[in-house]
């Protein structure tokens, strides 16, 4: 098949869940035996050069239209105090945090491509660009020709609900203003994304937990779980490296609003009395674009290691032992706990922070929730009573068995199967 994968940045460097999320969905279909034209917003925050993915090989092409989503004070206070509009023709109140990726020249590079060449699936990466599904649609019916080319079948993989990331902040705000701007984002979000759900005709969930949600929100088309995919080899465990004794680890970036929450979480009502009970446990934190209150620290101060941003996932990960996920707001599945699993670690995480992973507690890792399960635990694992090998082995083998991106693409392939057939194509 030819797939047109619409993607709301270009999917490298590797740097975060979002980009690794993306580029291993082409990749695995690439592997497959799949040909891929990605048209990608190339955005300030991830502005890459045309060729930045040339290494995907001869079925693989890039097409980048240069999109400002930078945040604007004013178009926000707009976005928030305006009615409804139509944008492009097609008439829906936006969230903001959508509207910063809708642009004419997208829809109309997008429009070019399906105009010059067949494609057998669009496929949308994400809600913040699944618009241009409805846009496609609209003009799919204002064109509509007796004996004109058809659309194919339009697919959005769902990395998230938005709109219960934004529910998730809102519980845990305590700033009044804050707290009734998030739940705002959350009930337009939600809108949108219900809106969205009719413009498509195949939706890939990445959790259980997700499914359930998008039905309630009255998903009209077929709906599958497809999981967030890893390449194993880049995380197989080094049996040759033994991590440093009495460490525990978090990665993640750090301008992810709920990444950040979790960590501060951590800092604020678990470490502080681990720390004054087990002085020698460290804890190592990377991610990029920490916060400068976290920065500005003295290093090691609490036993606390901010490292930033570091090259390599993989090679961090090896040198700690126990990985830590405080996550208490988000959806979707976190990318970093899969590729933990796969290099072989043993995970403290919360409930939340393991949704729709196909993993059980006191098997493949630990699930805990408020400071004082979690201040157990860390006790647990300083003294020696958490099986840390055997959870770290089960980990790794659920990884592989579950997420080895082959596997996955194999659901993508069913779905778009699903599409086609539902399309008479």
């Amino acid at each position: 098949m030819h797939i047109l994968q619409v993607s709301p940045r270009v999917p490298f460097p590797l740097h975060d869940g979002g980009a690794i999320g993306i580029y291993n969905i082409t990749k695995g279909l690439l592997e497959a035996g799949h040909r891929v034209t990605m048209l990608a917003l190339n955005t300030p925050k991830h502005h890459q050069p045309a060729d930045v993915l040339a290494h995907l090989g001869p079925h693989f092409r890039l097409v980048t239209v240069d999109v400002d989503t930078r945040l604007r004070p004013l178009r926000a206070l707009a976005n928030l105090l305006l009615p409804a509009r139509q944008v492009l023709g097609v008439t829906t109140r936006l969230p903001y945090n959508v509207e910063r990726f809708v642009s004419p020249a997208v829809a109309r590079r997008l429009t070019e491509l399906l105009h010059a060449e067949p494609f057998d699936i669009v496929q949308f990466e994400g809600s913040f660009v699944v618009w241009y599904a409805g846009y496609l649609s609209l003009m799919e019916r204002q064109q509509a020709q007796p004996n004109g080319p058809a659309l194919p079948p339009l697919v959005v993989r769902a990395h998230n609900v938005e709109y219960r990331i934004w529910e998730t902040l809102a519980q845990g705000e305590r700033n009044p203003l804050k707290k009734w701007y998030f739940q705002h984002l959350a009930r337009r979000m939600k809108s949108f994304e219900r809106w969205s759900l009719h413009r498509v005709d195949a939706v890939a969930a990445i959790t259980p937990e997700d499914i359930a949600r998008l039905q309630a929100l009255g998903c009209p088309v077929p709906l599958a779980l497809v999981p967030a995919a890893v390449e194993l080899g880049a995380f197989q465990p080094d049996l040759a490296a033994r991590p440093r004794s009495h460490t525990a680890f978090m990665i993640g970036s750090l301008n992810w609003l709920p990444n950040l929450e979790g960590l501060e979480w951590l800092l604020r009502e678990v470490w502080p009395a681990v720390h004054a009970e087990l002085p020698e446990l460290e804890l190592h934190v990377a991610g990029s674009h920490p916060p400068a209150h976290l920065t500005s620290r003295p290093p090691g101060q609490h036993n606390v290691f901010i490292h930033g941003f570091v090259d390599s996932a993989a090679a961090f990960m090896r040198q700690y032992e126990l990985m830590l996920v405080p996550l208490l707001s988000g959806g979707g599945m976190r990318i970093k706990i899969i590729e933990g699993m796969a290099a072989g670690k043993a995970i403290l995480s919360t409930a939340l922070g393991a949704e729709g992973v196909a993993a059980h507690d006191g098997r493949d890792l630990l699930l805990r929730d408020g400071a004082a399960a979690w201040q157990q635990a860390l006790r647990d694992y300083y003294h020696g009573r958490l099986p840390v090998a055997a959870l770290g082995a089960a980990a790794a083998q659920t990884a592989a068995d579950t997420y080895a991106n082959a596997r996955v693409t194999q659901r993508f392939e069913a779905l778009y199967a699903q599409a086609l057939a539902a399309r008479g194509a």
